[in-house]
């Protein structure tokens, strides 16, 4: 053999090629990862940029029209296809045509955001800066040129006085929306709280069969005073409604026409062509901190996602609460207290194995077991005047929360039983030689030096059921439900309400949308929001772990 054959086999021998191997497939991932997040960040973040407002003069049909909008992408397309499609007057000396997507807005005119236009047909383009960008709560987006703002039908400004003048009205309707929206979900959700807290104690009596005439007249005293402040209440959001339909304004959109629109439909609006980079920054931040806080609406294609962001981490706490104890116990038993025979390692095969289970059975599981049978037992038991009409034995939150417990429940079972097997022996008789009982040894030493083994578990488990779709679709998870399950009601915390999730969201806005192009940079935003949820939780649960690890190491 060769002195270079021989070092060859030394080399190889030593293992170092394993070593560059590894390292070069953890890089490989970490590209991989880092460039499917950094694609859902462009396409999702940059949907939140304001974009300038183009004028084109458009050559269709033989006919030269205006058309108004952002230009969203472009693509190149083969000329024989558009030929084939019809389309005539294309130049025939390239092979590819420039295709522009335009977000034209005014969709209860139009009937669509959204059109293609042909480079060759565009005869001029220009990019007007009294051009404005209009957000609404319905019909999406509006662009063209404001001419005057109207109060009851009086003119109130027009020309280029109309635009401070617009503003401050959109800043006045907005803030009665919000006291709107604070009357209707506070101040009347409260009050109807009270009167339906009222139906079920009289229900509650007559079953219980203490309903007497003077209870009777207390309760109805007590409606009566509860009628009287909601007649209040919907008096004042009589006035709110009539104050927020004051105005109006006239826009010119692209074909001319000019509009009488209600200025309470309008979200924000902004002159695009006019703003500086800065200015532009400030839009961007405003945009985004919308999304984050808003709830969402046009179907979920616009506005925010905080009841699904709020929704999301509310279910992976509470089932980190319930999973915790569980596998934490079981693992203790399998491990300390168990036989270890024939019917443990059927046990554990089984544990195993259940981490296999597709999600979507754990659902069907839940929706049999935890609504059907346990939810309704509880209705029963614990909510007989509410009957018919359920309480628990429908889907919602708890339920939820309690089938991705039992799904990620093997996971913190094997982290938990693995901690426990690392720790010594010699501890154990330690403990047991100064005195202590078994129970003493497991809580004081045992449990607490394992406890970064079952955090590892937890950590599994948050990012199995933060990201879990399929099974939530049975238990608890709904299209749109912008009340938050807490309130300032009793008992505050409504566990036996639906929600909104992230992972759901993503689905409904990407598959269920009736407004695609709108839809598809929200499920790039949704999805990168997501990632987020799932590290923050995740980054909590490492944080915690590496502080027990470092308190108990010196007992390792």
């Amino acid at each position: 053999m060769s002195r270079r054959s021989a070092k060859r086999n030394s080399w190889v021998g030593s293992g170092k090629p394993w070593i560059w191997l590894n390292a070069g497939a953890i890089a490989a991932c970490m590209i991989m990862v880092g460039g499917l997040l950094g694609l859902i960040a462009v396409r999702g973040l940059a949907h939140f940029w304001p974009a300038d407002v183009a004028e084109l003069s458009y050559r269709e049909g033989g006919v030269t029209i205006r058309v108004i909008g952002e230009m969203r992408s472009a693509e190149q397309v083969a000329l024989l296809r558009l030929v084939e499609a019809g389309v005539a007057g294309l130049p025939s000396d390239v092979e590819t045509v420039e295709r522009l997507l335009l977000r034209v807005g005014n969709r209860d005119t139009y009937g669509g955001d959204f059109r293609n236009v042909l480079r060759p047909f565009i005869v001029a383009e220009a990019w007007p800066a009294e051009l404005v960008a209009i957000e609404r709560r319905e019909w999406g987006n509006q662009y063209g040129y404001l001419r005057a703002v109207h109060e009851q039908g009086r003119v109130v400004a027009e020309g280029q006085a109309a635009w401070d003048e617009f503003q401050r009205r959109v800043a006045r309707a907005n803030e009665i929306h919000d006291e709107i929206r604070r009357t209707q979900r506070v101040e009347m959700g409260g009050v109807n709280h009270r009167i339906e807290r009222l139906r079920l104690r009289e229900r509650q009596l007559e079953l219980a069969g203490e309903l007497s005439e003077a209870a009777r007249a207390e309760l109805a005293a007590e409606r009566v005073q509860a009628e009287v402040e909601f007649g209040a209440l919907r008096t004042k959001l009589a006035q709110l409604t009539t104050e927020v339909e004051r105005d109006s304004y006239l826009i010119e959109i692209q074909d001319g026409t000019v509009l009488e629109k209600r200025l309470s439909q309008v979200v924000a609006a902004i002159r695009p062509n006019q703003l500086s980079a800065f200015g532009k920054l400030g839009v961007y931040a405003t945009n985004l901190w919308s999304f984050l806080s808003d709830e969402p609406r046009e179907a979920n294609t616009e506005g925010g996602i905080l009841p699904a962001i709020f929704g999301t981490v509310m279910m992976v706490l509470i089932m980190s609460i319930l999973v915790t104890p569980f596998g934490v116990i079981a693992a203790v038993y399998l491990r300390e207290y168990a036989k270890q025979n024939l019917l443990t390692r059927a046990v554990r095969v089984a544990v195993n194995n259940l981490a296999g289970v597709p999600s979507i059975v754990f659902g069907v599981f839940g929706l049999g077991f935890f609504v059907y049978i346990l939810g309704a037992g509880i209705d029963e038991a614990f909510f007989p005047e509410a009957l018919p009409a359920p309480v628990f034995g429908t889907p919602g939150l708890l339920w939820a929360s309690l089938t991705l417990a039992l799904l990620t429940l093997p996971v913190v079972i094997v982290a938990t039983e693995e901690g426990l097997s690392r720790i010594p022996r010699s501890v154990r008789e330690g403990s047991y030689a100064l005195g202590a009982t078994k129970a003493e040894t497991l809580w004081r030493i045992v449990l607490p030096m394992a406890s970064p083994a079952m955090m590892t578990g937890l950590i599994l488990a948050v990012a199995r059921a933060a990201g879990e779709v399929a099974p939530l679709m049975l238990v608890g998870v709904v299209k749109l439900a912008p009340t938050l399950p807490v309130d300032v009601n009793p008992p505050f915390v409504h566990l036996e309400r639906k929600f909104m999730h992230l992972g759901f969201h993503i689905y409904d806005v990407g598959f269920q949308s009736p407004n695609v192009e709108a839809a598809r940079p929200l499920v790039y935003a949704t999805a990168f929001v997501l990632v987020l949820v799932i590290v923050l939780l995740n980054l909590t649960a490492v944080r915690i772990r590496n502080q027990l690890r470092e308190k108990y190491k010196s007992l390792e």
